[in-house]
């Protein structure tokens, strides 16, 4: 890889007001050090917070930043395809906006991402949650693991740097927080060359996780059997479909804001 790549960094956001104002920011200051073509994207997922009053103001002073308001919440998945359907640069970044990862650690990813490799992904160092929503994740992990043959480490590990390029091959379509899982199937299904790196993870300093609810965990099993059905029985993984129109991947309706040169 050449040492200023071009990158698109996005964070899905819900509720995210206390956390997402400095990890934009936090990412402008990174990007900056790391890349001379690049771009900051938030995909605000039907907030009902600030969130979108902040993240305008943001896109107002910062004409790297660009904002897309889901008008009603899509979902984790739904904001995760928009995000990637937004995405301009060669390389594409994600991480949640609830600042459980440190957007700095970006620069521990890039040098990984040399010839031949096609996704870096990070593995928490240690996980820094209660130990019921520890317990949860790794029960998820193994599961996860055990059922779709999946070699990554940390599946849950949403700190993640791709080849834009993946996503002419993969496409995805779940649109809960199951998407992980289909978009780290297809991509090892697919052939591509994925290395790992050490990541740190940080306690939930702002608003409440939106998955550990019984009624959000019934949703996952659900959506995990009917993703497992998909790619195993009613059709196979190999090999992924191919799209050429990224706007598919899209979630509609969506609001596009662009910076106002005139504010």
């Amino acid at each position: 890889m050449p040492s200023r790549p071009s990158i698109s960094v996005f964070f899905p956001a819900y509720n995210d007001a206390g956390t997402i104002p400095s990890m934009v920011l936090t990412a402008l200051l990174t990007l900056r050090r790391i890349a001379d073509d690049y771009e900051v994207i938030v995909v605000n997922d039907g907030s009902q917070d600030h969130t979108p009053q902040l993240l305008e103001e943001l896109a107002r002073c910062y004409p790297e930043v660009r904002v897309i308001h889901h008008l009603k919440n899509a979902g984790y998945g739904g904001a995760l395809r928009t995000g990637i359907a937004q995405s301009r640069k060669e390389l594409i970044f994600y991480t949640d906006g609830d600042a459980q990862y440190d957007v700095r650690e970006l620069e521990k990813l890039l040098p990984l991402m040399t010839e031949g490799v096609d996704m870096v992904n990070g593995f928490k160092i240690s996980r820094s949650d209660p130990f019921y929503r520890s317990l949860l994740g790794t029960t998820y992990r193994l599961l996860t693991k055990l059922c779709f043959g999946i070699r990554l480490r940390d599946i849950d590990c949403d700190f993640r740097l791709m080849r834009r390029s993946i996503f002419d091959k993969v496409s995805l379509r779940s649109n809960s927080g199951t998407i992980c899982v289909e978009m780290v199937k297809k991509i090892e299904a697919s052939g591509f060359t994925i290395r790992e790196v050490p990541v740190h993870h940080f306690y939930r300093s702002y608003s409440k996780s939106q998955y550990f609810t019984f009624r959000r965990l019934m949703r996952t099993v659900l959506d995990l059997s009917k993703l497992w059905y998909e790619l195993f029985i009613s059709q196979p993984p190999f090999p992924a479909e191919v799209v050429h129109d990224p706007e598919h991947l899209a979630v509609k309706p969506i609001r596009v804001v662009k910076r106002n040169n005139g504010a």
